[in-house]
C-alpha cells in the first residue's frame, strides 16, 4: 500500500471553504478476525451554493476498499492513492458518500489498536485517532474545522462491552449503538471495546464510569473511590469557573493498554495509559500526577472539545490551557495542594530543555504547514512553556479578568473552531490591559529569558536591587528576601516577597542585605534565574532550610540550569544533592533532583572514569564517584525512613538505590529475601527493577528472567523481561534485541520501547560500540516502515544516548543531513544530538 500523505494547511483551508459536513454514520464490525475489521461509513455533506463543479478528496487507509459511492454513483476503488479517494465534479447542494472497507488493526497505538492480555488471553481494542489517524478506522474529511455529528454502531464479539463518546446500548440484534454526538472534530471520535471491568456512578445527573482490563480489576477497585472523588471535585470546580456547562452526555474514563500518550481527551470517553492503574506501590506524588492527568483531560472537554482549534498551529489552545487548568484546579479543589512544586521541578524543566534546542518554536507558531509538522509540536513548549505563560498571564492580568475572557471565548465559539486571534480578542474584551502585545511577546517568540540579580550597596549599609534581563519578554515576578535565623536549626526565614515588573524602571530598595535574594520566588514566570555570589553561597549551605517547597523547587531548577549551561560543575550539583536531599520532605523534589542527578549528571555529564588528583579527593569527578554518591545519599534516606513515617520517601530512595547499585550483592539479597530490610516488600515493579539492574551488572541470566516472567506473566511482566534480556552484557543478547527492534516488525510499541530501554547501558559501552554506527541506518529504515509512533520511540529510546563522544555527534549530524528521515525521527535525532553536544561541552568545561 502507498504511504499516507500529509494534509497541508492550504489543502485544509480550501476544503473547508468548499464543504459543510453534517453527519457521519459509522458501522464497525470487530468480529472479522485478529488482523482486520470492517468499516462502513456514510458521510452527509454539502457544497456551498456559489460553487461551480469542484474537486476534493476524502481520507481513508484501508486494507481493502470494497466499494465507494457518491450520490448513488459508484467510484472506482483503484483511484485511491496515498490514502486519498478523489471526489470529482461536486456541484452545489447536498451529497452522500458511502464507503465499505476492511481496515487493519494496529500494534503501535495508532488507529484501532488491538491487544491480547497475556495474563488471561482476553482481547481489547481501542481507537487513538489524534491528528490524522482517523483514516485508519473510517473514511473522513479529516481536519479539525470540519465538525460534524457522529452516529456510531459497533458489532463486537460476545461477552464484550463497547464504550464510545456517547452512552452506548446493546441492540436486540447484538450490536452496540452510541448516542449521537454533538458537533465534534473527527480526531475526537472514540471507541473502546472488550470484556472491560467497569465501575459506575452518577454525579449531577450524569453517568460516570471507569474501565480497565479484567486482569487489572482488583487494582482499579482499590482506587475507584479516589478516582471518582478526584473526578467529581474537578468537575464541580470547572463548573464554578466556567459559565458553559459540561457539554456531553456522560463521562467515562478508560484505562487502556499500550497507549502512547498519557491520555486522550475524547469527548465523554477519555482514554488513559493503564499504567495509571497501579499494580505496585506508588508515591503520593505519582497519585498526584494521575490526578493531574484526570484534571487536564477534563479541562479539554471545554478547551479542545467544545471549542476546537481551527488548524494545528493553535494546538497550544488545547494543551497549554489544559496543562495550566489541570495543575491549578487540582490545587484548588483536591487534597493535592502543592501541585505547582511538581510542575516546577518536572514539567517546567521539560519546557526549558525543549526551548533551548534548535528545534524550538513559539508557543503559538505562525505557520504550521502540514500535519506531519504539527505532530512535532506536541512537546515541552506546547505543554509546559505554554502553561507557564498562562500562569504568568494570570499573575499579570488577574484571575477575574482571565476567567471572564475564557467565558467570552466559550460563549462565542461553542461547538465551533477558534484561533489565537479569537482567543486574544475574547481576553481583550474582558480587560483594559494590552493582551495583544502580551501575546506577541510571549506566544510568538522562542527561547528562555534569564534574570540575574545585581546589588548596589549604599554608604549607609543598605542596598538596592536591579534584575538584569537577558531576553525580550516582560515579566511580573516576586523576589524573595531571606534572612538567616539563629537557634533551632539555623534556618532561613522570609523577610519579604517583593512584586517587580521586569524590565524595571528604577532599582528596588531592599534595606539591609538579605542572606538570599531569590528572583522568581513562587515560580510565577518562565525564565532561568541566577544568583548573586553571596546568595549562591547561602544556597549551597542552607537550601534544605528554605521554608517553602516551591521556593526550593525554584532554587533546584536554577542549579539544574547552571549545570546545563556549564556555569556549575556537574559534580557540584551532586554534592549539593548529597548535602540537602537527606533533609528534604517534598517527594516531587526528591524524585526530580535524583532523576536529574542520575539520568543526566551521572550517566551523561561525567566521564566513566577520571583519575582524581590528590588535592581533589572527595570531589565527584567521574561516574564511579557519582554512583557512590547517589548510593550513599539513598542509604541516608532509607535510614531516615526506618520508622515507617515516610513510606513514599523510602520508596523513592529504594528505587534509586537499586538503579545506582554498582555491585550486585545488596540488591540481589533483597530479591532473594523478597523484601528490603525494614520494608517495603518487593512488589512486581521493584522485582523487575532489581532484575534489570542485575542484568546490567551481569549478575543474572536468561533462566532467572524466564522464571520471573513465569511468576508475573502480565503485560508489564512481558515488558520487564524484554528490558532485562536486552540489558544482559552478552553479545548474543544484544544481537537478538537489536534484531527484534530493527530487523523485524513484530514488537508492539511498548515492547519496542522496553527493549530499547534495556539495550543501551553506560556500563556496556564497549559491548554495544558496533551498534552506535548501525543506528544511523537501521533507525531510519524502521521509522519509514512502521510510522510515527515507532519513529518516535526509535528516536527517544533507541538512540545511543550514552555514547558521549565527538564521533557519535559527527555521525549523527551526517545522518541528520544526508539520510531521508521521516519527520518524527528527524526531530528526535536533532534533539538528541543537541543534548549530546551539550553533554560534551559540560565534560570539556
Amino acid at each position: 500500500m502507498s504511504p499516507m500523505s500529509v494534509l497541508t494547511r492550504d489543502e485544509a483551508q480550501t476544503r473547508a471553504r468548499l464543504l459543510d459536513v453534517h453527519r457521519y454514520e459509522i458501522a464497525l464490525d470487530l468480529t472479522r478476525g485478529d488482523e482486520t475489521f470492517d468499516s462502513r461509513t456514510v458521510i452527509r455533506f454539502s457544497v456551498g451554493g456559489d460553487q461551480k463543479a469542484a474537486d476534493t478528496f476524502v481520507e481513508l487507509k484501508p486494507a481493502e476498499l470494497r466499494s465507494a459511492t457518491l450520490d448513488g454513483h459508484p467510484l472506482d476503488p483503484e483511484t485511491l492513492a496515498e490514502n486519498r479517494l478523489p471526489l470529482k465534479d461536486l456541484t452545489a447542494g447536498e451529497h452522500e458518500l458511502r464507503i465499505d472497507a476492511s481496515m487493519r488493526y494496529s500494534r503501535t497505538g495508532e488507529g484501532m489498536h488491538r491487544f491480547t492480555d497475556p495474563t488471561d488471553g482476553e482481547t481489547y481494542v481501542y481507537t487513538q485517532l489524534f491528528m490524522d489517524d482517523v483514516q485508519r478506522v473510517f473514511a473522513a474529511f479529516d481536519q479539525p474545522d470540519l465538525k460534524a455529528v457522529f452516529d456510531l454502531t459497533v458489532s463486537a464479539p460476545e461477552g464484550w462491552s463497547v464504550l464510545a463518546n456517547g452512552v452506548t446500548t446493546q441492540q436486540d440484534d447484538g450490536t452496540w449503538r452510541a448516542a449521537a454526538t454533538p458537533l465534534i472534530s473527527t480526531y475526537l471520535v472514540a471507541v473502546a471495546a472488550g470484556p472491560w471491568h467497569s465501575v459506575h456512578t452518577e454525579h449531577r445527573g450524569l453517568p460516570f464510569g471507569i474501565h480497565c482490563r479484567r486482569s487489572l480489576a482488583p487494582h482499579l477497585d482499590t482506587d475507584a473511590d479516589e478516582l471518582f472523588e478526584i473526578t467529581r471535585q474537578c468537575f464541580d470546580r470547572y463548573h464554578e469557573k466556567f459559565d458553559e456547562p459540561y457539554p456531553f452526555d456522560s463521562y467515562d474514563q478508560a484505562f487502556v493498554p499500550e497507549f502512547n500518550a498519557g491520555a486522550m481527551e475524547n469527548p465523554g470517553l477519555v482514554t488513559f495509559r493503564d499504567e495509571f492503574v497501579y499494580r505496585s506501590a506508588v508515591t503520593d506524588t505519582q497519585r498526584q500526577t494521575r490526578a493531574m492527568v484526570v484534571a487536564h483531560e477534563m479541562a479539554h472537554m471545554w478547551f479542545g472539545d467544545l471549542v476546537t482549534l481551527r488548524w494545528w498551529d493553535d494546538i497550544w489552545l488545547n494543551e497549554s490551557f489544559a496543562e495550566y487548568m489541570g495543575y491549578q484546579t487540582l490545587t484548588e479543589a483536591t487534597r493535592f495542594t502543592d501541585t505547582w512544586t511538581d510542575f516546577g521541578v518536572t514539567r517546567k524543566a521539560w519546557g526549558y530543555d525543549a526551548d533551548q534546542r534548535p528545534s524550538t518554536h513559539p508557543v503559538a507558531p505562525e505557520a504550521v504547514e502540514d500535519t506531519a509538522s504539527a505532530l512535532l509540536n506536541f512537546d515541552g513548549i506546547s505543554y509546559a512553556k505554554g502553561a507557564s505563560a498562562l500562569r504568568q498571564l494570570v499573575a499579570w492580568l488577574g484571575e477575574k479578568d482571565f476567567l471572564a475572557g475564557i467565558n467570552n471565548h466559550f460563549a462565542r465559539h461553542r461547538f465551533g473552531n477558534a484561533t489565537l486571534a479569537d482567543f486574544i480578542d475574547s481576553l481583550a474584551d474582558a480587560t483594559d490591559r494590552d493582551v495583544h502585545a502580551w501575546a506577541d511577546a510571549w506566544l510568538r517568540t522562542t527561547g528562555v529569558d534569564t534574570l540575574t540579580p545585581r546589588l548596589t550597596r549604599s554608604d549607609d549599609g543598605t542596598c538596592s536591587l536591579t534584575v538584569d534581563h537577558d531576553g525580550s519578554r516582560p515579566h511580573h515576578i516576586a523576589v524573595g528576601l531571606y534572612d538567616q535565623t539563629v537557634g533551632d536549626g539555623d534556618g532561613l526565614a522570609l523577610r519579604e516577597r517583593l512584586a517587580l515588573d521586569i524590565p524595571q524602571t528604577a532599582p528596588q530598595p531592599l534595606g539591609k542585605r538579605p542572606a538570599l535574594i531569590l528572583v522568581n520566588d513562587g515560580d510565577l514566570t518562565y525564565a532561568k534565574v541566577r544568583f548573586d555570589p553571596e546568595s549562591f553561597e547561602t544556597v549551597r549551605d542552607a537550601l534544605s532550610r528554605l521554608p517553602d517547597p516551591l521556593t526550593r523547587a525554584v532554587v533546584w531548577n536554577a542549579l539544574r540550569d547552571a549545570v546545563r549551561d556549564g556555569d556549575l560543575p556537574a559534580g557540584a550539583y551532586l554534592e549539593t544533592a548529597r548535602a540537602h536531599l537527606p533533609h528534604e520532605t517534598d517527594l516531587a523534589l526528591v524524585e526530580g533532583v535524583l532523576a536529574f542527578a542520575a539520568g543526566h549528571v551521572t550517566d551523561r555529564y561525567l566521564p566513566a572514569f577520571t583519575p582524581a588528583p590528590r588535592e581533589q579527593a572527595g570531589t565527584v569527578l567521574d561516574r564511579a564517584a557519582a554512583l557512590a554518591t547517589l548510593s550513599a545519599l539513598c542509604r541516608d534516606l532509607i535510614r531516615r525512613t526506618e520508622d515507617g513515617s515516610h513510606s513514599g520517601l523510602r520508596l523513592i530512595a529504594v528505587r534509586h538505590f537499586i538503579d545506582s547499585a554498582a555491585h550486585p550483592d545488596t540488591i540481589a539479597a533483597w530479591l532473594a529475601e523478597g523484601t528490603v530490610p525494614g520494608g517495603p516488600e518487593l512488589d512486581p515493579e521493584l522485582r523487575w527493577r532489581i532484575l534489570a539492574r542485575l542484568a546490567v551488572l551481569g549478575a543474572v541470566d536468561e533462566t532467572a528472567i524466564a522464571a520471573e516472567l513465569a511468576h508475573d506473566p502480565s503485560a508489564t511482566g512481558r515488558e520487564g523481561a524484554a528490558r532485562c534480556r536486552a540489558a544482559l552484557p552478552d553479545a548474543d543478547a544484544k544481537r537478538r534485541a537489536w534484531e527484534a527492534m530493527f530487523a523485524t516488525d513484530e514488537l508492539s510499541n511498548y515492547l519496542f520501547t522496553a527493549t530499547a530501554q534495556g539495550f543501551w547501558q553506560p556500563e556496556q559501552a564497549d559491548l554495544v560500540e558496533e551498534y552506535v554506527d548501525r543506528y544511523w541506518t537501521d533507525a531510519p529504515a524502521v521509522a519509514a516502515r512502521r510510522g510515527p509512533a515507532i519513529a518516535t520511540a526509535a528516536g527517544r529510546w533507541a538512540f545511543p544516548r550514552y555514547a558521549v563522544d565527538a564521533d557519535t555527534l559527527r555521525r549523527g549530524e551526517q545522518c541528520l543531513h544526508e539520510a531521508d528521515l521521516v519527520p518524527a525521527l528527524h526531530r528526535k535525532i536533532a534533539d538528541e544530538l543537541d543534548d549530546l553536544a551539550r553533554a560534551l561541552r559540560i565534560r570539556e568545561a
